[in-house]
């Protein structure tokens, strides 16, 4: 690695939300552009970097830092030019000029150590010089930070976020204990603040250790895997095993982090439920709420809504089934109820009654669904605005990646008497208890989904955890009507759902399998079905029409391959399209991307009013536009929503042309292709299955074996999650 001392010239761009800094120095005679995260640089200010020269196809030769050191500035000439360049407040060029000629080579140390000898010099009030002195201990503190964490390998865009968490405070508190960082930090893992802390000397059996440890792995293979809570004895015996500790020292941090209610212990029965805090209250909370709702009962003259339906039907033309008049009879009579039906059975039909019966009897109704993708194929169908949860609940800025903050709650709420909430099935236990927060005593609340998809990604099973527990009034919608069994999707997802072959390869339908022997083809044979045969059959223009399927991440046919052969044959690279080498693919413009976490201070801006809010979500879908090696920006469009990614982000996208079945819910697409072929057994379900060929509107082609279908087909063991709001519900 190599090494340049240089004084700082001139700070061409710089990132203040990670440090990330373009700028030119001064060494040898020579100027020289250097690129990498070196927050609030001053020009003036001595610098030793340590890294390698690059060539940058449009910048030329560059010095790219790894890490580097700072030299505050020991000449009066330096001094001058560091507090001319217009870092601190107040401080100008003339200004800086009397510090100089006042303090000489001890400037800084006056700044920093004795603020107030500033006040003899003309224009600095009291007021200036503090805010000179608060923001002069600021930037020490950030290099102080930067170059601590540098020691241990994490970057300078992570000691920034820190520095801004925990202040000046942040290397005393982090040497006592480094896990603050895994638990407070985003982008911090435990096992880099693991590493840390041995190297600090941290006792691997130490309480701050181990809790932290704990914490991790309740996310990890509980949170991440749909859990809610997870057995007390399977949390201590993985935590001994995790970190290498005898499971009494495990048993003892669990009892202590009991004792300080960060972990709730629910007995239920069969299971020692052990609970990180903030998933208990939530699931209590909802379970609560929803017993509430379940006790209140409206009056109804039926008389007048049988008068009011025949009126809407009359005028729309549309006739409702016996379970479908069911429903919107019980709308008017229960606080809340759940309708579920798989498609083709009218829940869309049943929502735009609702709608219209409503709005003669003058009540506000509100829509929502869980992503975008779902809430824009709501509006289309119902010709009535829906918006996503998080947009009706008005996300608000300075939040964290597990506890959401939104500005509609108990003491602000939603402003409807009437709320339609689609895609249950998707909505996770904290989205849920938001959502009821924010609801007002005496507004109908209608939850309407399919208890037959897979569950939320997020943790919980609410959905079927409140249709098992009988509590509220639950349609089951089980008739397909004619137009959809016109369709052999809507026909085969409900062939499917009970046990039953789909019908294959009508040429006037729209489900077909194209069979494949050998393995080894399938991820060419997709390629060329995506990139050709699709396109050329059935006039296909946008690359959104077409999404590929598959239940698993890795293997042959899982995300990561099919990615890569699909992006070489959908969107090839060419002198033309910019690119960004990550760790994990290359992304480059054209391409098709996926959000891969909710990220709830990302900023966005509607292209068609100019719009701008917070937050992107798991799953949604957009283009890359462009990239920006400068400013190490990455611009997506995700339907209407620009935002613009800086590089540090990227690990929050990835590729979209195959997503696994589980990221493609509460998504509707043209044209489904999912490869049929061995994977592990707990991925191939029939509820997965059921789920992907649901998410097709015109057409499902599938590629592989017709012996892999029928193993999907017979696979009824769904993989149980560990949640208790129906245990809850019927208890309370």
């Amino acid at each position: 690695m190599l090494q340049i001392e240089g004084m700082v010239e001139e700070v061409i761009y710089e990132n203040p939300e990670n440090g990330y800094t373009v700028c030119d120095i001064s060494s040898g005679g020579q100027l020289i552009t250097l690129t990498g995260y070196m927050p609030n640089l001053t020009e003036g200010e001595t610098i030793l970097v340590h890294g390698q020269w690059v060539t940058h196809v449009e910048y030329g030769d560059q010095f790219k830092v790894e890490y580097y050191e700072r030299k505050m500035p020991s000449t009066e000439t330096e001094i001058e030019k560091y507090l001319a360049s217009g870092l601190l407040p107040g401080i100008g060029k003339s200004t800086a000029r009397k510090i100089v000629e006042l303090f000489g080579a001890e400037a800084l140390d006056v700044i920093e150590h004795e603020p107030d000898r500033l006040l003899v010099i003309s224009g600095l009030s009291k007021k200036k010089v503090d805010a000179i002195y608060k923001k002069y201990v600021e930037l020490i503190g950030v290099r102080e930070v930067v170059m601590f964490f540098q020691r241990f390998g994490i970057s300078p865009g992570s000691a920034v976020k820190a520095f801004k968490l925990f202040g000046a405070a942040t290397v005393q508190m982090v040497t006592e204990n480094p896990y603050v960082l895994a638990d407070k930090v985003d982008g911090i893992s435990f096992q880099t603040a693991d590493s840390m802390a041995k190297e600090l000397g941290i006792d691997q059996n130490s309480f701050a250790r181990v809790s932290s440890g704990i914490r991790y792995l309740m996310q990890q293979i509980g949170y991440l895997n749909g859990h809610t809570f997870l057995p007390r004895s399977t949390v201590v015996g993985q935590a001994a095993q995790f970190l290498e500790i005898e499971k009494l020292v495990a048993e003892e941090a669990v009892a202590e982090m009991l004792l300080k209610e960060e972990l709730v212990l629910n007995n239920m029965g069969e299971y020692d439920a052990l609970y990180l805090r903030l998933f208990y209250d939530a699931e209590k909370q909802v379970a609560e709420r929803i017993l509430e709702m379940s006790q209140l009962v409206f009056d109804t003259n039926h008389q007048e809504l049988q008068s009011l339906i025949e009126e809407v039907e009359e005028e729309t033309g549309i006739h409702l089934a016996e379970a479908q008049m069911e429903a919107v009879e019980a709308v008017f009579e229960n606080s809340a109820m759940v309708i579920t039906g798989g498609p083709g059975t009218g829940k869309t039909t049943i929502i735009k009654t609702i709608i219209a019966l409503m709005e003669r009897t003058n009540r506000r109704v509100m829509l929502t669904a869980p992503t975008g993708r779902a809430a824009k194929r709501m509006t289309e169908l119902c010709g009535t605005e829906a918006k996503t949860i998080h947009r009706l609940l008005e996300i608000t800025p300075g939040i964290d990646s597990v506890g959401t903050q939104f500005a509609r709650n108990n003491q602000n709420p939603l402003e409807c008497d009437v709320l339609i909430i689609d895609e249950m099935s998707m909505v996770d236990i904290l989205l849920m208890h938001s959502l009821l927060d924010a609801i007002p005593r005496g507004t109908r609340v209608v939850m309407v989904g399919d208890s037959d998809q897979l569950p939320s990604v997020g943790a919980g099973n609410v959905l079927k955890d409140i249709i098992d527990s009988d509590v509220l009034t639950c349609i089951r919608l089980t008739e397909i009507f004619r137009q959809a069994r016109e369709s052999m999707i809507v026909v085969n997802a409900h062939r499917i759902n009970r046990g039953e072959m789909p019908l294959l390869n009508d040429k006037d339908n729209d489900f077909f399998l194209v069979t494949r022997e050998d393995p080894l083809s399938l991820p060419d044979t997709i390629a060329d079905l995506c990139a050709r045969r699709l396109p050329k059959a059935y006039g296909l223009t946008n690359l959104s029409q077409v999404q590929v399927l598959t239940p698993t991440r890795k293997s042959l046919i899982g995300v990561q391959n099919l990615n890569a052969v699909l992006q070489d044959a959908l969107n090839p690279a060419s002198p033309d399209k910019a690119e960004k080498l990550t760790q994990r693919c290359i992304f480059r413009v054209g391409d098709k991307v996926m959000q891969i976490k909710n990220n709830y201070q990302l900023e966005w801006e509607r292209l068609s009013d100019g719009e701008k809010g917070l937050g992107m979500f798991n799953g949604d879908v957009g283009f890359i536009i462009d990239i920006d090696n400068r400013s190490q920006k990455v611009s997506v469009v995700f339907d209407d929503k620009l935002v613009h990614y800086d590089f540090l982000l990227l690990d929050e996208l990835e590729l979209a042309y195959a997503v696994t079945v589980h990221k493609s819910q509460g998504s509707e697409f043209d044209v489904v292709v999912m490869p049929m072929f061995e994977t592990h057994r707990l991925l191939m379900t029939r509820n997965l299955f059921y789920t992907a060929i649901t998410r097709a509107k015109s057409l499902v082609v599938l590629v592989g074996q017709e012996e892999y279908i029928k193993a999907f087909v017979d696979n009824d063991n769904i993989q149980g999650r560990f949640s208790g709001l129906k245990d809850k519900l019927q208890i309370f």
